[in-house]
């Protein structure tokens, strides 16, 4: 299993969560933190189911989903 570095920011209007060195745009969304790391998760799933497991590669191991 490949452990992921996700970053999560608290805006005035929600939170961004975004994971570090995955090519293309990923990015989730939510009301809370919960939410924009879940959202972000489906969206890596998403991007590897569409693009292979090669793109994470060159991803750098430091957080677990």
């Amino acid at each position: 299993m490949k452990h992921i570095k996700i970053l999560v920011e608290k805006h005035p209007d929600g939170y961004l969560a975004y994971p570090l060195g995955i090519q293309g745009v990923v990015v989730g969304e939510g009301d809370s933190y919960e939410e924009a790391l879940n959202d972000v998760r489906s969206a890596i799933l998403f991007h590897v189911e569409t693009f292979g497991r090669s793109v994470l590669d060159d991803v750098d191991v430091a957080f677990c989903l």
